[in-house]
């Protein structure tokens, strides 16, 4: 009997410790067709899948699991740490989770079968949400003035099956290195990355990231001086031969405290569900985003950037409909 109450008790544990962790949640119904009217009847949980712990995507996931709850209906959520947006859609297909942060190419090789799939991926919209800045810095003392210039250096390229890790590559290949054999890639989280820049472990990164990343601001906070961006927007035309999603764009001084603005590449980010998810929970959720900003903003300043003047631009990802019905209650642009 003291064995069973053991196991038993362990269980217990168990379960909370996945609960509190974010694993496997979603307890969503798949959509059953008719018409859409944002009100869902049962409870339901849903896992959010984010990002690094010291990156955008985990500060707004977490907010925006709460405030989901705060909405005071059915749906509740709970956001996990993940390695970000290639494998955030590959356990949001498998069903490990049921919202998923990603970067817009990598969910556009998502829907084409390209890049990292080998396959369409059956996933759709929620809305467009915030930029990502391309943020590639390197250690003053490794002499290295641009992308070509990481030839033989300690690059971290970012977590692996991460959005980082896709733009990081295809940064490398665009300056004529080969990022298994021309670099020494180290796929390492944004912490072990900033850890690594400030002994010296590390010569350069690539991270890409809302505005600002803590990590980033961390790094800039006690190495700035020792540390310098790049400007990579001379690769920007063969980074558009890969997909036109990426555009130029800048890194304001004030973002990191630095003495001018750093021209980068950018690349939206698409808030992602399985496009089998029940309309009225997508609905919910997508309503939640908009109507709960003001409390993102507070988490996170790249919520700001979220507007429904951009919420539809997520070709050539599709929109839910349950999300096209939230923005039509919104009245955002078509």
């Amino acid at each position: 009997m003291r064995r069973m109450a053991a196991a038993a008790g362990f269980a217990l544990v168990l379960t909370g410790a996945l609960t509190a962790c974010g694993g496997r949640q979603d307890t969503a119904s798949t959509d059953a067709g008719g018409e859409v009217t944002c009100d869902v009847a049962n409870e339901t949980r849903i896992g959010i899948a984010t990002g690094n712990a010291t990156g955008v995507y985990f500060a707004l996931g977490n907010a925006y699991a709460e405030q989901i709850g705060a909405a005071g209906g059915k749906v509740k959520a709970t956001a996990s740490e993940t390695g970000a947006s290639v494998q955030n859609i590959q356990q949001l297909v498998a069903g490990t989770y049921g919202v998923a942060f990603s970067l817009a190419d990598t969910a556009a090789d998502a829907v084409n079968g390209s890049g990292s799939f080998d396959s369409k991926q059956p996933i759709a919209a929620l809305a467009r949400i915030h930029t990502n800045y391309t943020q590639v810095i390197v250690r003053k003392a490794a002499g290295i003035k641009d992308v070509a210039g990481m030839r033989g250096k300690r690059v971290s390229t970012g977590s692996p099956k991460s959005g980082t890790e896709v733009i990081a590559n295809r940064l490398l290949t665009a300056a004529g290195l080969d990022p298994a054999e021309d670099v020494s890639a180290q796929k390492l989280d944004l912490t072990k990355t900033v850890d690594g820049m400030k002994d010296g472990s590390i010569d350069a990164l690539f991270w890409s990231g809302g505005l600002p990343t803590p990590g980033i601001t961390d790094l800039l906070t006690t190495s700035g001086g020792q540390v310098e961006f790049l400007d990579i927007t001379p690769l920007l035309p063969e980074m558009q031969k890969i997909n036109e999603v990426y555009e130029e764009g800048s890194i304001p001084a004030a973002t990191y405290k630095l003495a001018a603005d750093t021209k980068t590449i950018v690349v939206p980010n698409v808030l992602l569900v399985k496009n089998d998810l029940d309309a009225n929970v997508a609905c919910t959720l997508t309503r939640t985003l908009f109507d709960r900003k003001p409390q993102l903003e507070q988490a996170n300043a790249a919520a700001k950037e979220i507007s429904l003047d951009q919420a539809r631009k997520t070709e050539p990802v599709p929109l839910h409909r349950g999300a096209t019905k939230a923005l039509d209650d919104l009245g955002a642009p078509k």
